[in-house]
């Protein structure tokens, strides 16, 4: 895999992988596929008293070609592209952290039987840089089990095992023979962790491996708190058909003072796009995916798997953490590519804005009785008799849309707001506010107002309260109070007219409720739905809600003189700022 090489910590939260490295007495060549970073060496090693670990060398090859080597060589501090770390002069050393993808030399002190290094990080992907003018110090990311011999590694690239030339370093102090050539690649094995000096005359090498995992960014599969899908391309990079196959594995336990992980991400594998609906179909990445790739050059030999996080499935409060590995691996037992994948799980907090098609409302419709001649009949008091009345849910003729506008801030306290400003304060922070002088009057003109209209207006604009949380499954009811004789916002009144200005005949004294007006009661309910059982549905929760809105409308006139309405819709809500803060005046 080509790629500018990345020699800076890997800032992932989560995923945790131990890689083990067999170290002899003297020299060794380690590459590591773990970034430990976390902690500096002198943390690592340095404190360690039985780790016999005496020094350490980071290979930083030089990005211009003026620089080079022409044979390994003992490292040395001035004028190469070396870092240095020392158990004895640690405090002074030039390297202080251990890094993934990059080769070390590694002085071992103990006895000749030699030392398993453990040493636990974040894994990630290979990543490489090959330079033409002198040697390259890498190492392939080959199985940790069962490790390749050269010979059937370096099948797919007869260039590379045909004028490629291999170093190893065998253990024991520098010399003639160490590094020594490798020769016997029927034998030899490729070790992950294993770092080797090598090259291929003046020819620039692209293989490093039969496949090539190619992802968004060099700090492996991240979908945060808000992301909800996340595409990576695999390569085949030989002439015969490949499978290469995905299992997703947990992370082991934090090192102290990392944050606590409470399972593998829920993942869905993107599937094939149905042309009915045009929804994409999807599996759950619970066990092992493959894939069978055609040879490099052809139709299909490069492939695009897209993730997916089915957030309605990560337990755990908002911000706590779900991490895990996902092990890439061919059918050849050539390549294992471990990469990381975490999420976090989402908060609702901020500012959700969307709307409310109303496409049912309920019926009201009375059934009288009839003579024979098919006339209403008059009861007593002079009234045509009723015999039923249908107030079941009928279809409108066409939706009718409203807005809505709710926040929600870190305690988990929902309101419903009939407006909204958002833009600078003070020329600095940017702020959700209730009042427009909130705001900074001199960048006003980049400051945006939303607004419901169906909602009634005052000018306090205080939000209504809603009793639960915006989440799957759960319900928000808010009741808003229009009064009788409230001008701005109450439809029964006019201002201007005689007869619905809610005041008596010599317009002297305000009218009690049911004579001119009526107290108004909307009661609105939004059903959270469970998203839809969809790639993209299963993906988005965290960024949209829809569910089903319901409400009632009551009329209050003379005592006991009250009237029902309900109608019912679907909404939609998209979060378009987190903004924890709703500043009031």
């Amino acid at each position: 895999m080509l790629s500018v090489l990345w020699l800076g910590p890997v800032w992932v939260q989560g995923q945790w992988l131990t890689q083990s490295i067999s170290l002899k007495a003297g020299w060794n060549a380690v590459y590591l596929h773990v970034d430990a970073s976390h902690q500096t060496i002198d943390s690592l090693v340095g404190l360690d008293p039985s780790n016999p670990i005496q020094e350490v060398w980071m290979w930083l090859p030089s990005l211009s070609t003026a620089q080079f080597i022409q044979s390994p060589q003992l490292p040395t501090d001035t004028g190469s592209p070396w870092a240095h770390w020392n158990r004895s002069q640690a405090p002074f050393a030039s390297l202080t952290r251990l890094m993934g993808n990059a080769a070390f030399l590694v002085r071992e002190g103990s006895a000749p039987a030699g030392y398993t290094w453990s040493l636990k990080g974040k894994p990630v992907a290979p990543c490489y840089l090959w330079t033409t003018t002198g040697l390259n110090f890498l190492g392939f990311s080959t199985p940790a089990v069962s490790a390749p011999t050269f010979d059937s590694f370096l099948a797919p690239a007869p260039q590379l095992r045909l004028t490629g030339e291999f170093y190893a370093y065998q253990g024991g102090d520098f010399g003639p023979s160490n590094p020594m050539r490798v020769f016997a690649y029927r034998t030899a094995r490729v070790e992950r962790g294993q770092a080797l000096w090598m090259r291929m005359g003046t020819g620039y090498n692209r293989y490093f491996g039969p496949f090539e995992v190619a992802l968004q960014s060099g700090q492996g599969v991240d979908f945060e708190g808000t992301r909800g899908q996340h595409s990576l391309r695999l390569h085949n990079l030989t002439s015969r058909n490949l499978t290469v196959t995905l299992n997703l594995l947990s992370s082991e336990s934090p090192p102290a003072g990392q944050p606590a992980i409470l399972g593998a991400p829920p993942l869905l594998v993107r599937g094939e796009l149905n042309l009915t609906n045009l929804t994409y179909g999807h599996t759950h990445l619970a066990g092992p995916r493959s894939w069978t790739l055609p040879p490099a050059g052809q139709t299909g030999s490069e492939l695009e798997v897209v993730l997916g996080l089915n957030r309605s499935q990560m337990g755990g409060s908002p911000g706590a953490l779900h991490a895990g590995i996902l092990r890439f691996t061919d059918a050849g037992g050539l390549s294992q590519v471990d990469v990381s994948v975490s999420a976090t799980v989402a908060s609702r907090v901020g500012l959700w804005v969307g709307g409310v098609r109303v496409m049912d409302v309920r019926h009201y419709l009375k059934t009288f009785a009839r003579d024979a001649d098919g006339r209403p009949t008059i009861g007593g008091g002079g009234a045509y008799q009723v015999t039923g009345i249908n107030t079941d849910l009928g279809g409108t003729a066409r939706p009718f849309p409203l807005r809505l506008i709710l926040h929600e801030d870190e305690n988990g306290q929902v309101v419903l707001l009939q407006r909204v400003f958002h833009g600078l304060r003070q020329g600095t922070n940017e702020v959700l506010a209730t009042q427009e002088s909130l705001l900074d009057t001199a960048t006003l003109a980049s400051a945006r107002r939303l607004s419901a209209a169906h909602l009634p207006f005052s000018t306090a604009n205080e939000p209504w309260t809603c009793p639960g949380r915006l989440a799957e499954g759960t319900n928000l009811t808010a009741t808003i109070v229009v009064a009788h004789n409230h001008q701005a916002s109450n439809p029964f009144l006019h201002t201007y007219h005689p007869d619905h200005d809610n005041l008596n005949a010599t317009f002297d004294q305000p009218l009690p409720p049911g004579f001119e007006s009526y107290q108004i009661t909307r009661q609105i309910t939004l059903s959270v739905a469970a998203p839809p059982d969809d790639f993209a549905g299963l993906t988005r929760g965290s960024q949209t809600l829809t569910g089903l809105y319901e409400e009632t409308l009551t009329l209050a006139g003379k005592p006991g003189d009250t009237r029902e309405f309900q109608s019912e819709g679907i909404f939609s809500l998209n979060r378009i700022s987190t903004i924890p803060v709703l500043t009031r005046p």
